[in-house]
């Protein structure tokens, strides 16, 4: 989990360092990450794990086709903003799956999860009204970007409970995610064929670099470690991703935050926090939600 977070912090700096269109960005993430993810079948001899259910088929390649949609308005809201902010507001997404759980699967939400909603939805503003006012970069593309990081996380949320529809008629994570990098190359083979392939050089290493590390080995290491921690650790380790993010901008770029906008992002990450924190326990353990328990492990190859 710790070596997952940390590669998809990464992910950034690979994306402004190929220099592409998003669909460009998009479709070599697919492309060669579903080559990363067959090889990883392949080597563990779990072929048969893509084999899904009609009904399971259909909610995969639906996850697939809002997958593109996230990756799209990510990357884009990326090149308007900053690295670092549409990373952490892009985390307003499990409380998204929150609401949404409790109106489609009736699920149980405490009072503290709405209130640390609440306080996610004060820290946006800050964020965003610090943006628009000269923060992230100073101009109305920075607000754009924000509310195609808003649209991503809208759609990344669906994915989540498309996931859930999926592992319940027996798929794995992997598969979901093989599929979604399957349907991915297909449904946008059209744009390279339109546009042309970049010139070889260094943007072809960096576009690679998003499909084998950041989505095949990405992908492997965090469903590994999710497999083998409880629920309460696994939700602690969602924000090495956001931190590594922000750091890396930081470093590599020189982006800062105004004290607003740090206040917000902070504000955000502290409700993210107490939200995924797992129930008390009151006599006999009840089996936590998908919401108050954090992302499943399809959820966290969002980015």
């Amino acid at each position: 989990m710790l070596a997952g977070g940390l590669l998809l912090g990464t992910l950034g700096v690979f994306l402004e360092e190929a220099g592409q269109h998003p669909l460009t960005a998009v479709w070599f993430r697919c492309a060669f990450g579903w080559l990363a993810l067959s090889a990883a079948l392949g080597l563990a001899g779990r072929w048969r794990d893509i084999r899904l259910s009609p009904r399971a088929l259909r909610a995969a390649v639906a996850g697939a086709l809002l997958m593109l949609l996230n990756w799209a308005l990510f990357f884009s809201a990326i090149q308007r903003t900053s690295i670092a902010l549409a990373t952490v507001v892009f985390h307003v997404q499990p409380f998204i799956v929150m609401a949404l759980a409790a109106w489609w699967w009736r699920e149980p939400v405490r009072r503290t999860q709405w209130a640390a909603a609440a306080v996610a939805l004060i820290g946006l503003v800050l964020a965003a009204g610090a943006a628009s006012a000269g923060g992230a970069s100073g101009s109305t593309a920075s607000v754009a970007g924000l509310a195609m990081c808003l649209g991503g996380a809208f759609s990344y949320a669906l994915v989540v409970l498309l996931a859930k529809a999926v592992s319940v008629e027996g798929g794995s994570a992997l598969a979901m995610a093989w599929w979604q990098c399957g349907v991915g190359t297909v449904a946008l083979a059209w744009w390279p064929l339109r546009e042309g392939l970049p010139p070889m050089g260094p943007a072809w290493g960096w576009l690679a670099g998003l499909g084998v590390l950041h989505t095949g080995l990405a992908y492997v290491l965090l469903y590994a470690g999710m497999a083998r921690l409880g629920a309460g650790q696994v939700a602690v380790l969602q924000f090495v991703y956001p931190i590594t993010a922000v750091a890396m901008d930081a470093m590599v770029y020189g982006r800062r935050f105004t004290p607003a906008q740090a206040l917000g992002l902070v504000l955000m990450m502290a409700a993210l926090w107490v939200a995924m924190r797992p129930a008390p326990r009151r006599g006999a353990q009840a089996a936590p939600s998908p919401a108050a328990a954090g992302p499943r492990p399809d959820a966290s190859a969002g980015a």
